[in-house]
């Protein structure tokens, strides 16, 4: 696990790549418009940055030195307005870049959650929640910065940085070369400097993924951990992660210690030449005041995107190494697709077929081997067997959660492949033993929001699965909110819940993992009266953990190292002093004992 986090942060990349940007890109097209208008106000913006500075020379030179009292006061009133627009057009700016960045932003948490919704189990089996989660909200914030810090900042310094220059030259040739001598000498302390901050997020990258892998494991082991008495190493095992991590970010902090201070002085030392050569060229009178006290005004607005460099840089290395995590995913295609002409049997009756099924979820590692056997419309059949058997296996293959390497899976006499997955999955009903109810309301949890299922449909579910007496004694009734998993609620409520949400959904086939083992005898009778209901009228294939609760299914299926053993209803495999009565004898002596 941690390998795999630190090899994809690994691929960080270089801080600008021309193929990502230009998949980023995409996102903004659709708002081109927004991105224009936010170029024009930048433009502006830069224009009353090299105004001031002008203006300021104009007051000196032509009113000031000739005592012009009304002229300083027009030149005041145009230096505050320049001021003035400056802060509505930064703001007009800033505003729409973000508008802009949010916009795209949104388009594509949605297209990263639409595509996590179609991909198959195997893909969720090989990354953790944690990462993916990551991928759509930590990621993606990181893509918006670079485009509304970012991009649109380096954009808006070079042209500060250019106008500047090209400002300088026009006042006076010679003092702006000497004012700009030092440029060469800022570019390579910034180049030494790029390279030491990046070589430090590389590490700081590694470093906290170890941090968080650590963390998350111990939390989650918690209990564990307490009740062995084990606190200790994995209090060692975190403080020497996280001091590295701190060291490591500590020399980062010498490393802008160093920079900052550095900028700050050739700053200084800048306006220095320029007060020495300009100051020359004023005595010999070749050149005015104004200019010299234009040009410091302008080298310190100079400066200040240089300053700028450290947050600007890490933040588009940020992006490039998210966007090629984001990209990655994405371009991460679902192995089980759906037919582009799908299929579906004119009349839906429930009969299931498995001809020579093989599924393997590691090559070469079979966990179905030749799976063969029918379930006919309304029938009742059992699937038994040890743990790791296969059982859940053969469910997975029948949902088509995972792509079967050999055999075929007969829905109503459709190939499962030529079915579309998602009509499919609605055909069966699938209740698991490990109920999962989402944040919401009761009537949310029964319908799953679908609108197909009226409020009659749902509240005569629930009476039929004898969970309305208790519904109606909530506060709220129906519209009661359920915290997140259903903590709140025990483990026969969750259970009667899910019945009631497979019986509005209304299947032919119903797919039930027993749940009666962990619930008193009164619940339990609740629900064994509720899977009557349930199963009326309907095929269901039922995964059975204990063996006294299909005493009465039509037929029972033995399942054991991924193959059919035994066949038969209950009496019959009993007769047979096989594997099943086995099975039996082993769980009736546990329940003796």
């Amino acid at each position: 696990m941690n390998e795999v986090i630190q090899q994809e942060d690994e691929i960080l990349g270089k801080a600008y790549d021309a193929r990502l940007v230009g998949r980023m890109l995409r996102y903004l097209r659709p708002h081109w418009k927004l991105l224009g208008l936010s170029a024009v106000f930048l433009a502006l913006y830069t224009a009353t940055q090299l105004l001031g500075p002008y203006v300021t020379k104009i007051a000196i030179d032509q009113y000031i030195a000739t005592g012009d009292v009304r002229g300083l006061n027009f030149m005041v009133v145009i230096y505050l307005a320049s001021v003035f627009l400056g802060f509505v057009f930064l703001f007009a700016q800033t505003y729409t870049t973000e508008y802009t960045g949010q916009r795209a932003m949104h388009d594509l948490r949605v297209e990263i959650f639409s595509h996590l919704q179609k991909q198959d189990l195997t893909y969720f089996d090989r990354n953790p929640v944690g990462r993916l989660m990551t991928r759509t909200i930590h990621d993606v914030e990181t893509l918006n910065e670079l485009f509304s810090t970012g991009v649109i900042g380096l954009l808006g310094d070079a042209c500060i940085v250019l106008g500047i220059a090209g400002a300088m030259l026009f006042l006076n040739w010679q003092l702006a070369l000497v004012t700009l001598s030092a440029f060469p000498l800022i570019l390579y302390i910034s180049g030494f400097y790029r390279r030491r901050a990046r070589e430090v997020y590389r590490e700081s990258r590694l470093i906290l993924a170890r941090l968080n892998a650590t963390l998350q494991e111990s939390i989650a082991g918690i209990g564990t951990i307490q009740a062995f008495g084990q606190e200790e190493k994995p209090y060692g095992k975190f403080r020497q992660i996280n001091t590295g991590y701190r060291n490591l970010l500590l020399r980062s902090i010498r490393y802008n210690a160093l920079f900052f201070p550095l900028i700050e002085v050739f700053s200084a030392l800048t306006i220095g030449l320029a007060l020495w050569y300009g100051g020359s060229l004023i005595l010999e009178s070749a050149l005015e005041a104004g200019v010299v006290v234009a040009f410091i005004q302008y080298i310190q607005r100079m400066y200040h995107p240089i300053r700028d460099l450290a947050e600007k840089y890490n933040i588009m290395q940020a992006a490039m190494a998210s966007s090629e995590r984001i990209f990655s995913l994405l371009d991460t295609q679902p192995v089980i697709k759906n037919p582009e002409k799908p299929k579906r049997p004119a009349q839906l009756r429930g009969a299931v077929e498995f001809n020579d099924v093989w599924l393997s979820y590691n090559p070469g590692e079979p966990v179905l081997s030749g799976i063969s056997f029918r379930v006919q419309p309304g029938e009742k059949v059992a699937l038994v067997g040890a743990t790791g058997a296969g059982k859940t296996s053969i469910i997975s293959a029948l949902c088509r959660f995972y792509e079967i390497d050999h055999g075929q899976i007969l829905v109503d006499g459709v190939d499962i492949h030529e079915w579309n997955k998602q009509e499919l999955r609605r055909h069966l009903g699938l209740v698991l033993q490990d109920v999962f109810l989402f944040s919401g309301d009761v009537a949310t949890n029964i319908t799953l929001g679908d609108r197909r299922i009226s409020e009659e449909r749902m509240t005569e579910a629930a009476r039929r699965v004898h969970i309305a007496p208790f519904i109606e004694k909530l506060p709220m009734h129906y519209q009661q909110e359920v915290q997140e998993r259903g903590t709140t609620l025990s483990q026969g409520q969750r259970q009667l819940l899910s019945f009631a949400r497979a019986l509005a959904f209304d299947p032919k086939i119903l797919i039930l993992d027993e749940a009666t083992s962990s619930v008193d005898t009164e619940t339990e009778t609740l629900i064994q009266e509720a899977l009557k209901e349930l199963l009326r009228e309907r095929t269901a294939i039922i995964i059975a953990h204990r063996l006294s609760t299909i005493k009465n299914v039509d037929r029972i299926l033995v399942i054991h190292k991924g193959e059919i053993w035994e066949e038969g209803n209950h009496q019959e495999l009993l007769t047979r002093q096989g594997l099943y009565s086995r099975l039996y004898e082993l769980q009736y002596r546990a329940q003796e004992m």
